[in-house]
């Protein structure tokens, strides 16, 4: 009787077996130095593992199966929008609808998406020129401030009558403040900067949990499924944000934390994370409190309440739009 071999194949035949395939794939050139480009593409004591400028798109695109420093502040929040777009079936297995009860929660999952999104556009292809860099983080910065407005819908059933417009205001705040800061200082970046960044953040982030805290605070953890949720999802952010502030711990060690381990890689893991949990405490929310919504908020209120979204939506892309003009108008002056 003859025996079946059960070896596993070499890899040279495995190579072999691809090239075909791969053959009309580009090959991608090694990463670079921080002085081999230009300073608006470095980032503080990360030494190495940048990609070249001026590639074409398709090589950015496919660099996403290549090692950089950006490799995985791209995967970490590309497969949280994978994971969360598969929990769109909704809470109760049926999908979400679009009744005026579960449009806010239908609107904070379609804020996350679009944050999650805007952010692995532009980690993924912002090397490509210093124009598409600048548009493609404010784009980023755009898709913050959905999500700032999208998290503070999903708690405003349980706030008061200007929780909304502060929210509203202070997502557009964040957008224009990140944008502005992003033009105007250049690196090596002054401290300014940061706080023009982390300041109107943090004040929309108070505000935006506000709701969970005091209820946290006030109400018997036994009462609800959520609370768990929701105080996880306030310690992952506090950590995103100590990372996103603090360049730790590729400041004490350069150059040792370049593609794996630094600061941004933390923020991202942390804060998909934190969408995560979130996601999950208000879906909670949504099931305990859905068949009051109608009653306590009425029709009206809650399509008012979520109607505001496409005007931050907006108010953010023409702030953006606007930034855009100026570093276009800047880079071609710089240029002649």
């Amino acid at each position: 009787m003859p025996r079946v071999s059960l070896s596993c194949p070499s890899l040279g035949s495995l190579k072999a077996l691809a090239a075909p395939a791969l053959s009309g794939l580009p090959s991608l050139p090694s990463t670079l130095r921080d002085t081999d480009v230009p300073a608006l593409f470095r980032e503080p004591y990360i030494l190495s593992g940048y990609r070249p400028v001026g590639l074409s798109w398709r090589c950015y695109v496919l660099s996403l199966f290549q090692m950089h420093n950006e490799t995985l502040n791209v995967w970490s929040h590309l497969l949280a929008g994978g994971i969360l777009g598969l929990r769109l079936q909704g809470p109760e297995g049926q999908g979400l609808s679009l009744d005026p009860a579960s449009l806010p929660l239908v609107i904070y999952v379609f804020s996350c998406l679009t944050y999650l999104s805007c952010s692995t556009a532009a980690h993924l292809l912002q090397s490509h020129s210093e124009l598409a860099h600048y548009s493609l983080f404010f784009l980023d910065y755009v898709g913050v401030a959905l999500y700032q407005y999208g998290s503070a819908l999903g708690h405003f059933f349980y706030s008061s009558a200007v929780f909304l417009p502060a929210a509203a205001l202070l997502a557009w705040l964040t957008c224009a403040s990140c944008c502005f800061a992003k033009l105007h200082f250049r690196r090596p970046n002054p401290l300014h900067r940061k706080l023009f960044q982390v300041v109107p953040m943090g004040l929309a982030y108070l505000l935006d949990i506000s709701p969970v805290a005091h209820r946290l605070a006030t109400k018997s953890w036994a009462s609800s499924a959520a609370f768990p949720l929701h105080s996880l999802q306030m310690l992952l952010f506090m950590l995103a944000a100590f990372f996103f502030s603090c360049p730790l711990p590729e400041r004490c060690a350069p150059g040792h934390y370049d593609n794996v381990g630094h600061a941004h890689q933390h923020f991202h893991l942390l804060l998909a994370l934190c969408t995560l949990a979130q996601q999950e405490a208000l879906f909670q929310d949504f099931l305990s409190r859905r068949p009051a919504m109608i009653r306590d908020f009425g029709e009206e209120g809650l399509l008012l309440a979520c109607g505001s979204f496409p005007l931050l939506a907006l108010c953010s892309g023409l702030t953006a739009l606007a930034m855009r003009r100026q570093a276009r108008t800047r880079l071609w002056k710089e240029q002649r």
